[in-house]
Parts: C-alpha cells; sequence; structure tokens
C-alpha cells in the first residue's frame, strides 16, 4: 500500500528565522492514487503572535486564531498522522523549514524527513514542463481541475486541490517520459524520489521503435 500525504500550511510570514510561526496544516491522504474520504488533518494554530500583513494571503486573523491550540498542543497527534508517509508538497523547502522550525522551539529530536520521504510538486511540475509557470493556480488551469473555491489560501482546501493536480501529473504518458528522463539526472534530489513497492510484480517493457522515437523527439521539441 502506498500512502501519500499531500500537505500545505499558511504562516504568518515567510521566514520562520524572523520568528513567524505556522497558524494552519492542512493534509489530504492518498491511498494507492484514490484520495481517501474521511481522513483528513487540519488544524489551525494560535502562533503567539500577530498575523500582520499575512492575512491578505489567507484571510485568517488575529481573533480567529484566540483559543485555538499552541503548535506543541498538537504536534504529537500531527507527526503520528504523517509518520511513515510520502508527502506531497509544492514547494517543499518553505513548508518543511517552518514545520521543522516548530519542532525545533518544541525540542523535538526528529525533522519531518526523518520520518518521511518528501516529494515536491513544483520541482516535478518544473522537470515535466520547463519554461511554464508551475504555481498551483497555473497548474490547476493547465489539468482543468477546479479551483474557483480558492478565493484566499487555505491549508486544507490547497492540499485538497494539489491532491488532484499531483494525481493529473503523475497519471499520464507526459509523467512516464519525465521519469524516464530525470532517473540519471544529477540535480534530482532525493525528495523527489516516489517509493514504490518492491513486492510488484514484474513491469512488462516494450521499446518503441525507430519510428515511435523519431515521433516522441519531434513531438519535445514542438512543445
Amino acid at each position: 500500500m502506498e500512502r501519500l500525504i499531500v500537505l500545505d500550511t499558511e504562516t504568518t510570514g515567510i521566514e520562520p528565522s524572523e520568528g513567524h510561526r505556522i497558524i494552519e496544516i492542512g493534509c489530504t491522504e492518498i491511498i494507492d492514487r484514490a484520495i481517501t474520504e474521511g481522513n483528513e488533518y487540519h488544524q489551525y494554530i494560535q502562533p503567539e503572535r500577530n498575523v500582520g500583513d499575512s492575512v491578505r494571503i489567507h484571510g485568517i486573523t488575529d481573533k480567529f486564531l484566540t483559543g485555538k491550540p499552541k503548535f506543541e498542543e498538537i504536534a504529537s497527534e500531527f507527526i503520528e498522522y504523517i509518520r511513515g508517509a510520502t508527502l506531497v508538497i509544492h514547494n517543499a523547502p518553505f513548508d518543511l523549514g517552518f514545520l521543522n522550525h516548530e519542532l525545533k522551539l518544541i525540542g523535538a529530536d526528529e525533522s519531518i524527513e526523518d520520518i518521511c520521504i518528501i516529494i515536491d510538486s513544483l520541482e516535478l511540475s518544473k522537470q515535466q514542463r520547463p519554461g511554464m509557470m508551475h504555481n498551483l493556480d497555473a497548474l490547476c488551469r493547465r489539468f482543468e481541475i477546479d479551483a474557483s473555491a480558492r478565493t484566499v489560501h487555505g491549508a486544507l482546501l490547497d492540499a485538497q486541490i494539489l491532491a488532484q493536480v499531483y494525481l493529473a501529473m503523475t497519471g499520464g504518458q507526459s509523467t512516464l517520459f519525465g521519469d524516464n528522463t530525470n532517473t540519471n539526472d544529477k540535480k534530482t534530489s532525493k525528495n523527489s524520489i516516489i517509493r514504490i513497492d518492491s513486492n510488484r510484480g514484474k513491469i512488462k517493457i516494450i521499446k518503441a521503435n525507430k519510428a515511435e522515437l523519431e515521433e516522441h523527439k519531434s513531438y519535445f521539441e514542438k512543445a
């Protein structure tokens, strides 16, 4: 069984080193390429500071966060939820930076990378379609995924949308070509590796003939 967790966060700013904190975590589960129902993780978090100008991005106000739990109060259940899964995150260094900062603040010995494999869907998109736009809105347009509810950023909504985008990104023939190309790419990060069940059956390999290879090459030259 392949368990993916599509994860997103909202924060008070862009730099944890400047004291900015997480205010929302949203996770959507994918098991064997199917988005599961009823096993999402969603939590608003009291950041112990004002949200400031970031409210324009996510619409989450200081008043709304009053009385919400601190990260240290939800850390155990969050880690239990994601432990051992493969995390799919768009622009993973940003979210990982904040999550690991929060863990450091509470004295945790582990980082997120210690307990999960990471797939950065932003890097995956760049590998598949160099030179194009790779933000979530652009990907929704590319794969014809409805993002009309995304009037502001929200961690759970964005995780739900990204789950659909990721399945579309990895479900077609173009992804197969992209994976073959990137297998030997020295720039490919270990965090971009997708786990595959070692007990799966053998895959029948059908090699393209010369004409098909020429057609394939011509297609990507025009893309």
